[in-house]
């Protein structure tokens, strides 16, 4: 194992991750599935502070899928509740720690109430220089791929663009978060070992790291030993978790 030191050019630029175990997680303490969700926001705090202090560029968090709409009504109104709750407060501590915060996804679908919250929030940060925290909500990889081709063929019927100038470039300068890295890491907790329509472009080519370990119960040393591992994969520098955590604790 190496001793030499790593360098933060060697963690992830864009991290993604899919905070999955909520329910899981309250159900093994005998609580109700929104006291999971409620503590999955302190991890969401954990995550980012951890990641601000390695220098990552990016994170982007799947908070609601479109196929989540299929979830009982009642958990979903909770979960509505709950969104509006957590960006009133944390985007006061972002902002106050020079973070951008966006929200990807269909919006359409929200409330008009949660569409006003998602853009004050959006519009206070806005002007930030620090790491940017994507939250996808009502995200779907398909309908990002599909909204991009959309708006391709729109320019195609205009006559602004010829068939032939269509590129992989192209489109995914049509997708969401296309001013950003591609996403070098992704993480997905409670176990599951799929993607789940998720970031499908923007994932071509990331490392993918599974963990048991459920969404409330994630916090910098498990964000440390995932980045260890992505260090390890991608620069075969043998790095450890501890080493990791002292990048986070000196910057």
């Amino acid at each position: 194992m190496s001793n030499t030191p790593v360098s933060l050019e060697s963690v992830p630029k864009h991290i993604a991750i899919i905070m999955d175990g909520n329910g899981r997680w309250a159900k093994a303490q005998g609580k109700p599935r929104v006291f999971g969700h409620k503590a999955g926001v302190t991890a969401v705090r954990k995550t980012i502070s951890g990641a601000v202090n390695l220098g990552v560029k990016a994170v982007t968090l799947f908070a609601f899928s479109s196929e989540n709409w299929r979830r009982p009504a009642e958990e979903v109104n909770l979960l509505m509740e709950l969104f509006i709750t957590a960006l009133s407060k944390e985007v006061k501590r972002m902002h106050k720690n020079n973070l951008r915060l966006r929200v990807i996804g269909d919006k359409t679908q929200f409330s008009k109430r949660l569409q006003n919250k998602i853009a004050s929030a959006e519009e206070l940060t806005a002007g930030n220089s620090g790491m940017v925290v994507n939250i996808a909500a009502n995200y779907g990889g398909k309908w990002d791929i599909t909204n991009a081709v959309k708006m391709i063929a729109s320019d195609v019927r205009k006559g602004e663009l010829q068939v032939e100038d269509i590129t992989e470039s192209l489109v995914q300068q049509h997708l969401t978060m296309a001013d950003l890295p591609e996403v070098d890491l992704l993480i997905r907790t409670s176990g599951e070992c799929r993607i789940s329509n998720f970031l499908l472009w923007q994932l071509a080519y990331a490392e993918m790291y599974f963990t048991p370990e459920c969404w409330p119960d994630f916090d910098e040393e498990s964000l440390a030993e995932a980045v260890s591992w992505f260090v390890n994969r991608e620069r075969r520098f043998g790095c450890t978790g501890e080493q990791i955590k002292a990048l986070m604790n000196n910057k």
